[in-house]
């Protein structure tokens, strides 16, 4: 890398992917109120893929404004579900509700990444995935709670891809790494482009 890299994010998992990819980063967890962004931009009737799009250039924003001669990225993924945004659930009771409305239907994932650079975006990309939820079985659900509660409390529609969650989906279209909450190939071939990774 020829500038310093910062992943504005909590994420365990989007830190993971870049490192397995070869890039070195720096992890900076930038305090921002998303439950009061998001909430207000849906006031405003914001689309899912705007509210993404927001959430993840305020990250690297904020990150980037301390530290103006890294890279930053910042990152957001949101479940889109017929123009309807779900989040994180909150308790184990919030996830089934939330699988049980998803049951046998389509709906898309939304990963959200900004660059941000001496404090101002210069690049963002927003990956979508449609995914397609089988009819499993009451049974099945509470197994899977009991199985699985409270880790995909962390996921966004409640469910885990990477882990026992695979076992919802009837059809998956779209990027892997982009379901894992960051649309990594693009941003990899842009930080390649630019000359900050090696060609």
């Amino acid at each position: 890398m020829k500038k310093n890299l910062i992943l504005a994010s909590g994420s365990a998992i989007r830190a993971q992917m870049l490192q397995n990819a070869g890039v070195q980063v720096r992890i900076i967890k930038p305090r921002v109120d998303e439950d009061m962004v998001k909430d207000s931009l849906l006031v405003e009737g914001a689309p899912p893929r705007d509210i993404a799009d927001t959430l993840a250039e305020m990250k690297a924003l904020k990150i980037s404004e301390k530290e103006p001669d890294a890279l930053v990225i910042g990152c957001d993924q949101v479940l889109d579900l017929g123009g309807r945004m779900l989040s994180k659930p909150e308790t184990r009771e919030e996830a089934r509700a939330q699988l049980i409305e998803m049951r046998g239907e389509r709906h898309m994932l939304l990963s959200a990444a900004v660059i941000c650079e001496a404090g101002k975006p210069i690049w963002r990309h927003i990956g979508q995935v449609r995914l397609r939820m089988r009819d499993f079985s009451d049974d099945f659900l509470e197994g899977y709670l009991d199985r699985n509660w409270p880790d995909v409390s962390h996921s966004v529609g409640g469910y885990q891809l990477e882990a026992e969650g695979v076992r919802l989906f009837s059809r998956i279209d779209g990027d892997y790494f982009t379901v894992l909450g960051l649309p990594l190939m693009e941003m990899l071939n842009y930080l390649t482009l630019r000359g900050d990774l090696q060609q």
